[in-house]
């Protein structure tokens, strides 16, 4: 084997062992074996010198060159290596401890010449990492780091638990940081913090990881994709979410091998295969009398609240006299980190002793308190109050204002929202800063924007205090306003987002306008203020492909429309988007064939051309899709009428597209190419007549519809060259309609004969179309493996592919490509022997081509019948021969050189059989010699042996 760069790589073979040392990869058989970095490099020092010792002091000096370490360390690493090698089970020997002398590698080796195993295309999918910044130094934690460190790579799940405060969070993400490498740089961060509803857990981590979700429930889709994947994830803050957290951790712990989990949570999840490790509170000086400055200073918390005073400006110099009191407040306190941090940051303005008195009067009547508490409100909850106490007035209602927001918020949210009588922007902004500066808001900037955030326990203190009923509703009308404008201003940018870095920031504004609904629609809510947020967020939801909530909202909000807000442009936007929805999660339906059709019912009444043109390319797909080719004709007639009226590049584009495809389908290819290019050029010219509007992307279906007209027409070559073009396109984009071009250009693919090449993006399909349970579509990808089937010779088993796939297909009322299956389909039952049910397929076939306008596919039915009647038993020649001869005719008058081809090809052959060479020789010549591409396609390779056999 070799590698991408054909190079050959050395590698040890053993037992069932494969070690690759250039490549850090140990293979059983065709599987990667998960191993940490010191254990592996433990196996290369002993697989280097077979049946010999090597001591254990050569060992950590190898394995740990710039690092001193104790033996334990090196047993620990041992043992890993040892359970991940089998070593000692079923009679496997690999490693043997020599008392006082060291290890020694005692199974045969030998070297051989390898390569690792191509990496499952799904992996390249996910290279990034998001996890929030390294912290320079963390005090006190080094040991902490280096042990959660080891023991999750060794038992692939581990929970860090603690009181709230402790540091946990800040402990994983240094964990994190310390193992980016050994992942890749695969390590995804994801704060469950900001979620409420536990449902959401698996769309937080999936949104995280850049993939789709269209369904109620993303975990089948999650699991999917992290199958093959080795990741290491950082579930954050999982308490509030225990159950559902629990239940996914568990498994995503079975269903993917190569996952390591690393949770942070109040308690353990208590699951199989869990490692629980209890982050404590940092050390700190016991109650004693002799405490001098140099004694205290080798304690962590003493070390951290010293560090943190003066970096925020504080004159401290610890002295033996100060040391007792230093000593006590950081007891006081625990050895919370969080808490130590608070305090010390106000050293500056309190000075020690006020600091201290501080705590004698507002914590230890907390501490007071029942003893069964939990340890966050024994300890951190008291120095909330403690710090809450030192805030101003103004400090107090911004903070209990800005406990609206979930997750991550910018400045100008908190102007907009928190800003209101008698706080005005001004003295918000003011406030902010001084929050930041007290750590009571925690900031991290993303790209040149800063964000805020409030640690999740002291916005969980700031709810509890709560506001006024007054004060509370207009905080939460200005909230969903807020987010209403900025859903607006976001404009058609949702779709072009591809990876989890750049959806980050726009996720963390989703959840506030999830909030901002969920309010609207309440009890005590604002419906109308509802209704037009979600007007404004079920569009993202939609191109965001978030369909569940996008349907749910969208429903909700239409059942909110008072009478005087019926037919206005918010219930125009919600019917689209209601009816979308429903398409791609539920399939064709009454429903959402009415809410489309009353959208654009709503644009015409206002005289919204504009609008009327962009919602009927959503309402020609939902026709398109369910095989109602003459009525798409009327949809794209309509918009070209509209079009001519208005100034717009965009509906002008739109228009020659929705042409282009329907003349495609109705066999009018020369009329189809010219509407096609029309709107190629337009879009290249004009980039914004490539926006998606109401989820139609109309550009890469006039690709689509171009693929197939070059495929038609005889070119092949050109048609491939646009397949990769528009495949490359859509790989990196997450928008449903998009996935289009993959299923068309597998269609056109196996139309040419490209079997591999097909194969291939089939590969890439199913991924997608299970990650995005896309039910219709999954059942189209299968039927197009039925398909291939059939053409590489294997009837049997594309037939039963094959009638089991149309039939749902027919069920769900996708029936975009059912007519050329079931032609498809017909020839393998031919094949079969299976003449009768054949030909009556071919009939229906014909009959629905007839009904539905698809015209295009009409010549090669007419060929797949005639050899159907020449391959039966009871041969009908004349009737076969007119079929030929009529899908000859039909097929030049459409310019379908391609099928042209294959009638000709068939009807010469026959002609040979009989003794009529000259006359086939007259009919395939002039028709193979139209071709100046695609020579070694199979159609033209059959074209070109069959004229060398008639001279």
């Amino acid at each position: 084997m070799t590698t991408a760069t054909g190079q050959s790589k050395d590698s040890l073979l053993f037992g069932p062992f494969n070690l690759i040392e250039a490549e850090r990869l140990l293979m059983k058989g065709d599987a990667p074996v998960d191993l940490g970095a010191r254990a592996f490099d433990i196996l290369i020092a002993l697989t280097s010198s077979p049946n010999e010792v090597v001591s254990k002091k050569d060992l950590i000096s190898r394995v740990w060159p710039d690092v001193t370490v104790e033996e334990g360390s090196l047993r620990f690493h041992m043992a890993s290596l040892r359970k991940a090698l089998g070593d000692g089970h079923d009679g496997a020997r690999y490693i043997t401890t020599l008392a006082g002398r060291g290890y020694c590698f005692v199974a045969p080796v030998s070297r051989g010449s390898s390569a690792p195993a191509p990496a499952p295309a799904a992996a390249a999918r996910f290279s990034h990492t998001n996890l929030p910044g390294r912290i320079g130094r963390i005090i006190g934690r080094d040991d902490d780091v280096r042990k959660l460190s080891a023991e999750l790579i060794a038992s692939r799940f581990v929970t860090v638990v603690g009181t709230g405060g402790v540091g946990k969070t800040t402990v994983a993400v240094a964990v994190a940081h310390h193992l980016a490498d050994e992942f890749g740089g695969a390590a995804l961060f994801v704060d469950l913090g900001a979620l409420a509803d536990p449902k959401l857990a698996p769309t937080a981590i999936a949104s995280m990881l850049g993939q789709s979700v269209r369904s109620e429930d993303a975990t089948d889709g999650l699991l999917e994709f992290l199958r093959t994947q080795r990741v290491l994830l950082l579930l954050d803050t999982c308490e509030h979410l225990i159950e559902a957290v629990a239940e996914l951790a568990a498994r995503i712990m079975e269903a993917a091998p190569r996952v390591h989990i690393l949770a942070t949570s109040r308690e353990a999840l208590r699951v199989d295969g869990e490692r629980v490790y209890r982050l404590d509170a940092l050390a700190y000086p016991p109650d004693a009398t002799e405490l001098t400055a140099d004694t205290i200073r080798q304690f962590p918390a003493i070390e951290l609240f010293i560090e943190r005073a003066l970096a925020n400006g504080a004159q401290l110099s610890i002295t033996d006299t100060e040391a007792p009191l230093v000593a006590s407040i950081c007891r006081k306190l625990d050895g919370v980190a969080l808490a130590i941090e608070l305090a010390a940051r106000r050293v500056e303005s309190h000075g020690l002793q006020q600091i201290s008195t501080l705590l004698d009067e507002r914590l230890a009547r907390s501490w007071q308190g029942s003893r069964t508490a939990p340890q966050r409100q024994r300890t951190l909850q008291a120095t909330l109050d403690w710090s809450y106490g030192l805030l101003s007035e103004q400090e107090r209602m911004v903070l209990r204002r800005m406990a609206i927001f979930v997750g991550a918020f910018t400045l100008d949210a908190v102007l907009d929202v928190v800003a209101g009588p008698p706080l005005d922007r001004a003295v918000v902004f003011n406030v902010i800063d001084s929050l930041v500066a007290k750590s009571m808001l925690a900031t991290r900037p993303i790209g040149a924007m800063m964000r805020y955030r409030l640690l999740d326990t002291t916005r969980a203190y700031a709810l509890e205090i709560g506001l006024e009923t007054t004060e509370a509703t207009e905080l939460a009308t200005r909230h969903a306003a807020y987010y209403r404008r900025w859903l607006e201003q976001s404009g058609t940018e949702w779709s072009t987002l591809t990876t989890g870095t750049e959806r980050a920031p726009h996720f963390a504004g989703l959840n506030n306008v999830r909030a901002a609904l969920e309010w609207c629609f309440g009890e005590d809510g604002a419906a109308a203020l509802g209704v037009e947020l979600a007007a404004a967020a079920t569009p993202v939801f939609l191109a965001m492909s978030l369909l569940p909530e996008c349907h749910r909202w969208s429903e909700r909000a239409l059942g909110a429309l008072d009478k005087e807000h019926r037919g206005g442009s918010d219930e125009m936007q919600l019917q689209a988007s209601l009816g979308l929805s429903l398409m791609y999660i539920r399939g064709h339906s009454q429903e959402a064939s009415a809410a489309l059709n009353r959208s654009i019912e709503i644009a015409r009444a206002r005289n919204d051309h504009v609008n009327e043109v962009r919602l009927l390319g959503p309402l020609f797909f939902y026709h398109m899709r369910g095989g109602e080719f003459r009525t798409c004709l009327d949809d794209a007639r309509r918009c070209a009428e509209i079009a001519g009226s208005l100034n717009d590049p965009g509906a002008k584009a739109l228009a020659h597209t929705l042409l282009g495809i329907t003349l495609t389908l109705m066999g009018e290819l020369d009329a189809a190419q010219t509407e096609l290019d029309l709107a190629i050029d337009a879009g290249r010219r004009s980039p914004g007549s490539r926006a998606i509007h109401f989820g139609f992307d109309h550009y890469r279906w006039v690709r689509v519809a171009r693929i197939t007209v070059l495929a038609l027409q005889g070119h092949p070559e050109q048609a491939e060259a646009l397949i990769e073009e528009a495949f490359a396109d859509v790989s990196g984009l997450y928008h449903p309609v998009s996935l289009a071009t993959v299923i068309s250009s597998t269609a056109a693919l196996i139309w040419i004969g490209d079997y591999a090449a097909a194969d291939a993006h089939l590969d890439w399909f199913f991924v997608r179309a299970k990650l995005d349970s896309f039910a219709p579509y999954h059942q189209l990808g299968h039927a197009f493996q039925g398909e291939l089937a059939i053409c590489r010779g294997d009837f049997a088993s594309g037939v039963e592919i094959l009638q089991t796939r149309v039939a749902r297909l027919h069920a769900s009322g996708y029936r975009l490509f059912t007519m050329r299956l079931q032609g498809t389909l017909a020839r393998g039952l031919a094949a079969c022997g299976r003449w009768s049910e054949a030909l009556r397929l071919v009939a229906e076939t014909g009959q629905m081509i007839a009904e539905k306008g698809y015209t295009s596919y009409l010549p090669e039915l007419l060929r797949l019948k005639g050899t159907i009647l020449l391959a039966m038993p009871e041969r009908q020649v004349a009737e076969a021969e007119s079929c030929f001869v009529e899908s000859l005719k039909l097929s030049r008058s459409q310019g379908a050189r391609a099928w042209e081809m294959r009638a000709a090809t068939d009807l010469a052959a026959h002609w040979a059989e009989l003794g009529r060479k000259d006359e086939a020789r007259a009919l395939l010549q002039p028709v193979f010699a139209q071709f100046t591409e695609g020579l070694d396609t199979p159609d033209l390779l059959a074209a070109k042996a069959l004229l060398k056999t008639l001279g």
